[in-house]
């Protein structure tokens, strides 16, 4: 079984790392008939695609534009932030094992025998994320009425926002995917015409209070997907650096992971390969990497110029307030 461990250790960069475990993986599954390393293979090629064929990025990015300039005219009291990334190798590669060894271990502890190849690559197609853009709001203390609460107004505003953004982007090439979510779990703020297309984690909030509005976008451009999440401040701050930071969400996914003792060792080889896989990258000692414009003392200070461990950053748009009596230009 091969790893994405075995090949950061040669100088090479991202790119070409991410075509030699890809062919490789190909290779090996024509062999043994693999079809979830066929389909491993593929979701690589994907990155390779996002990274290599960049161009479409900046198109991406200045249509993305358009709406932080449309919001600006429309809410030019408020400050927000438009922030986009491209996932990091090291996390994508994680969680799309981690997706097979929560699967495979949750379904085979209900039903007591193991999922086809067939459903474990139909669980593998939930990959929208690979590009992802967030927008942060605040209302500012100078632009509050007498007696108004600033929670409240950004939370409507928010939810202003998200009415008008699915029409917005799909005029510019975008279309929004359905949620699946059941409509029970929505917010009444949210207009009925756009509902279906939201994740409404403000509405239904995540373990440790994550709160956040998420739509997924295909991009006609492009031809692949974008997620975009919208939060206050507030919100984003949780999310950052309060409880529900996503350092703590990484570790309790590691800790999702890490489970495999109602799992026999050797009674299921998707199982068994995605654990080792994910086992070598939790545990991978980040100084002793070797790739092209990367760097790391140790698995906390890192240099990443290429996106290996953290994502690749495509922008960020900033918009700060006008006082309260500035004109507009």
């Amino acid at each position: 079984m091969i790893s994405l461990n075995d090949y950061l250790y040669s100088g090479n960069t991202v790119l070409k790392i991410l075509h030699q475990y890809s062919d490789d993986l190909r290779e090996g599954a024509k062999v043994t008939h693999n079809s979830i390393d066929t389909a491993h293979c593929n979701f690589l090629i994907r990155i390779i695609e996002i990274l290599e064929h960049n161009d479409f990025l900046t198109s991406q990015s200045q249509r993305i534009k358009e709406l932080y300039k449309h919001i600006t005219k429309q809410y030019p009291y408020l400050a927000f932030t438009f922030k986009g990334r491209i996932k990091s190798l090291i996390r994508a590669e994680e969680k799309f094992n981690g997706y097979i060894v929560e699967y495979i271990y949750d379904y085979y502890i209900k039903s007591g025998v193991f999922p086809t190849e067939t459903e474990i690559k139909s669980r593998l197609q939930c990959f929208r994320d690979l590009i992802a853009y967030r927008i942060v709001i605040s209302l500012p203390k100078c632009h509050l009425k007498e007696n108004e609460c600033r929670q409240e107004t950004e939370l409507k505003l928010l939810y202003e926002i998200a009415d008008i953004l699915p029409e917005f982007l799909e005029e510019r090439g975008f279309t929004p995917e359905l949620s699946g979510i059941p409509s029970e779990k929505y917010s009444g703020r949210l207009n009925e015409k756009v509902r279906p297309y939201y994740r409404d984690y403000i509405m239904n909030s995540r373990p440790l209070g994550y709160q956040s509005l998420h739509i997924t976008l295909y991009d006609n451009f492009a031809r692949c997907y974008t997620e975009v999440q919208l939060r206050t401040k507030d919100m984003d701050d949780h999310a950052e650096i309060g409880e529900a930071n996503h350092f703590g969400y990484e570790k309790r996914q590691e800790t999702n992971r890490a489970r495999r003792s109602a799992v026999p060792e050797g009674e299921c080889i998707y199982f068994d390969e995605a654990y080792e896989r994910v086992q070598k990258l939790q545990n991978i000692d980040l100084s002793e990497v070797d790739v092209n414009m990367f760097s790391a003392i140790d698995n906390f200070l890192i240099n990443d110029g290429c996106g290996l461990f953290r994502g690749r950053q495509i922008l960020p748009f900033e918009h700060l307030s006008r006082f309260q009596n500035d004109l507009i230009d």
